[in-house]
């Protein structure tokens, strides 16, 4: 076969891929933005405030104290480095938040911290608007490290499963060891049917 023929298919084919793939990247975010509107602006509901996350949980009071305190949490496979943890905040535009009467790092009982998500397509680990988006893609075995009152904590990544809004049982206490619970909405930045993933792990023994 011609040598020209050759160039011109090869052209040809390069260029309905290079055309499918930038679809497939455009035709999400554009298809996203009317349903998201229409969902979003039909609901008063403020998800970058914590206390909004789960039906019949704490309330907005419970999250909010005159002393806020802070820590540090990092997941190295999401290039989470030293992100802010509040205990006794609720705007997680601005951190995470631990969730009001769960145990803190390193005691016994389940540490429970709240993250927020967008499409996966924007994250950025230093926006707290995204911070949580790749929680998806962590698998049992990983590390996530917490860093409170000076004392660094190592814990692995045990289980993935999602519940609904409705599922408080989730953010119990138990109190055989101590476990640490990450949560986020899914599928990230998609309201069209909203339930939150729990990322449990249990601390590394020193």
């Amino acid at each position: 076969m011609d040598r020209k023929i050759i160039f011109r298919i090869s052209a040809v084919v390069c260029g309905i891929s290079g055309i499918i793939i930038l679809l497939g990247v455009i035709v999400p975010i554009v298809g996203y933005q009317p349903v998201s509107q229409q969902i979003l602006g039909s609901q008063t509901t403020d998800y970058t405030r914590a206390s909004n996350w789960f039906t019949g949980g704490a309330k907005s009071e419970d999250f909010v104290a005159k002393n806020v305190g802070f820590y540090n949490l990092s997941i190295p496979k999401l290039n989470i480095d030293n992100a802010v943890v509040a205990i006794g905040g609720d705007d997680l535009s601005k951190s995470l938040v631990q969730y009001p009467g769960t145990a803190l790092p390193g005691k016994d009982g389940n540490t429970v911290i709240f993250g927020h998500s967008i499409l996966p397509l924007f994250y950025n680990p230093k926006s707290y608007m995204s911070v949580f988006s790749t929680l998806p893609t962590l698998k049992p075995g990983d590390e996530i490290f917490v860093n409170y009152d000076g004392v660094s904590f190592v814990y692995k990544v045990e289980a993935l499963f999602e519940v609904l809004p409705t599922d408080i049982q989730v953010l119990e206490q138990d109190d055989s060891d101590s476990f640490l619970s990450l949560v986020t909405c899914v599928p990230p930045g998609d309201p069209r049917d909203p339930r939150r993933l729990i990322v449990r792990a249990r601390v590394v023994p020193i």
